[in-house]
Order: C-alpha cells, then sequence, then structure tokens
C-alpha cells in the first residue's frame, strides 16, 4: 500500500494515462494527411494530366504517414486491455 492506493490501482492509472499520451501521435498524422491533401490538390490544379501520378504518391504517402497513428493506437489498446505490466508486480 502506497498511502492507500494498492499497486494494482497504481500500475492501472498509470497505463491509463499512457494510454491517453499514446494516443496523442495520432495528432501528428491528421495534421500531415491535411497537408499533404491540401498539396496534392493543389498539383492537380496546376497540371491535371498528371492527376493519376499525383495521387498515387499522395495516397502512399498518406497510408505511411497513418502507421504512426495506427502504433499510438496499437500501444493505447495494449495498455488499457492486456495491461501486461500488472504482471510485473
Amino acid at each position: 500500500m502506497m498511502n492507500g492506493i494498492s499497486s494494482e490501482a497504481f500500475v492501472l492509472g498509470c497505463s491509463a494515462i499512457g494510454a491517453g499520451i499514446a494516443m496523442i501521435a495520432g495528432v501528428g498524422p491528421g495534421i500531415g494527411q491535411g497537408i499533404a491533401a491540401g498539396h496534392g490538390a493543389a498539383a492537380v490544379g496546376r497540371n491535371p494530366g498528371a492527376k493519376g501520378n499525383i495521387m498515387s504518391t499522395m495516397l502512399l504517402g498518406q497510408a505511411v504517414a497513418e502507421t504512426t497513428g495506427l502504433y499510438g493506437f496499437a500501444v493505447a489498446i495494449i495498455l488499457l486491455f492486456a495491461n501486461p505490466l500488472l504482471g510485473k508486480l
């Protein structure tokens, strides 16, 4: 016991805070994908003939950028539901 808080409750609380911090990783990909889509639309507006190349490159870049958000989401889900830290008590 630490001032009335059990070790299990402390680990669960810290895991919830860590999951929330991990979800901040979703902000960066959202901003980056919005910027990429805006620049892709501007590029298609300047050169409509290159639409296919521009769109495929933009979508590939967005897919790569999204992996950061998905990794953060996976870490948050693991911390909340699998909680490997409880086994260390």
